[in-house]
């Protein structure tokens, strides 16, 4: 793999585990959680686009699928993350990072996958 293709996903883990992580040591949904939350998205999806071009195309592996159903997610999550922002429901605010930590796990999954199969072969 393209060692540019390994920062910017290094770069999509530090964003959106600070994002997360931010948000849930702070107890609250803040307007920078949302932004750390799209500076992951962004890299990720730039990342996952590279790599694609690499290996010509989508493989419907264990990696693939969850890759997508990932990046689906983080999509999800910074647009429900916009809109609980945007209504300032305070209830919606305090609760939103047991959501958001369900997309990092499901996310880590297509992150860390290709270390596993890697050392299993």
């Amino acid at each position: 793999m393209d060692l540019s293709v390994s920062i910017i996903m290094a770069a999509a883990l530090v964003f959106y585990s600070i994002g997360v992580w931010g948000e849930r040591i702070q107890g609250r949904l803040k307007w920078w959680h949302f932004v750390f939350f799209v500076l992951g998205l962004i890299c990720d999806t730039w990342g996952t686009g590279m790599m694609l071009d690499m290996v010509g195309g989508m493989t419907f592996d264990i990696h693939g699928i969850s890759g997508l159903i990932a990046i689906i997610l983080m999509f999800i999550h910074a647009v429900w993350a916009l809109i609980v922002l945007q209504r300032k429901d305070e209830k919606m605010i305090q609760n939103f990072h047991k959501f958001s930590l369900f997309v990092w796990v499901v996310w880590l999954i297509p992150y860390f996958s290709p270390m596993f199969f890697n050392l299993a072969v």
